[in-house]
């Protein structure tokens, strides 16, 4: 094809008409094949869009064509033997694969907001790699398990191993089960709430005249306390001590759990609670 160019426009010369005519056909074929493409996918999604004539074609006043047709798809329909349409249930979210978080209940209905167990912060695993630090209050909606897992990585030789404290909480939580037959999650929560102090004291004044007034705890602050103590709890235990760290989790959360004073966290609330009692 001879082209002369001049001021960055082609012509294209004595095979314009020839030039024309092949664009046209190529023009065509991709309207054919997109139609083509449009009438197999009608076809694939003509069974979830089933118009029975008898029911819908003179309410709605379709074309006797359009009726037809919809005759046709549910006939093709019932020879392939599908009938329904398959709806897709996901399954239950448990923690570890094992362990049911929607039957676990918050009994404060002050920590309801900051205990984050069921819907959308259940959890297969206490690793949701979510940046919790960045808002204010944003840590309140990390589920309550990885929480745990968190506050077990306290101190200098312990920092960054997630993975170490992830294996220590789910064998304390096989134990908790062995232990007691109910749910792990469900020990945990109760610990939470029972450990959390609901009143402390703090410092007044200035320079020469300091004195402790008592106030009231905000809900975060007693589930951040309260996480804070059954873990220091379990590792003082765990130190110069035969027993796994699991088990020493295993036993604070159980004692924490039921309201006893054997329980490490137990003992510092009712502190925390008792200074500030005296300093009203």
């Amino acid at each position: 094809m001879r082209k002369i160019h001049l001021d960055n426009i082609y012509f294209l010369g004595e095979n314009q008409t020839l030039y024309i005519t092949i664009s046209k056909i190529i023009f065509s074929y991709m309207v054919l094949s997109v139609m083509q493409i449009c009438f197999y996918q009608l076809r694939c999604l003509s069974p979830c869009m089933i118009i029975h004539k008898s029911r819908y074609a003179d309410e709605c006043d379709f074309p006797s064509s359009l009726g037809g047709m919809a005759d046709d798809w549910a006939i093709q329909v019932e020879q392939e033997g599908v009938t329904d349409v398959p709806t897709m249930e996901m399954p239950e979210v448990k923690l570890f694969g094992k362990w049911s978080l929607q039957d676990v209940n918050v009994s404060d209905i002050t920590l309801v907001d900051y205990i984050a167990v069921k819907d959308k912060c259940a959890k297969y695993l206490p690793h949701s790699a979510g940046r919790y630090q960045v808002m204010r209050f944003r840590k309140a909606g990390c589920p309550i398990v990885e929480r745990l897992c968190n506050s077990m990585m306290m101190h200098g030789r312990n920092n960054g191993k997630k993975l170490m404290t992830v294996r220590i909480v789910k064998h304390a939580f096989e134990i908790i089960h062995l232990l007691t037959g109910e749910n792990p999650v469900q020990v945990l929560v109760n610990a939470v709430i029972n450990s959390g102090p609901r009143e402390d004291s703090t410092r007044i004044g200035r320079a020469g005249t300091v004195r402790r007034q008592a106030v009231d705890v905000a809900p975060l602050r007693r589930v951040n306390q309260a996480i804070w103590l059954l873990c220091t709890g379990a590792r003082e235990a765990a130190f110069r001590n035969i027993k796994t760290i699991a088990e020493c989790l295993a036993d604070e959360l159980i004692n924490a759990a039921k309201g006893s004073s054997n329980s490490y966290a137990i003992k510092k609330k009712d502190e925390l609670e008792r200074v500030a009692k005296s300093n009203r």
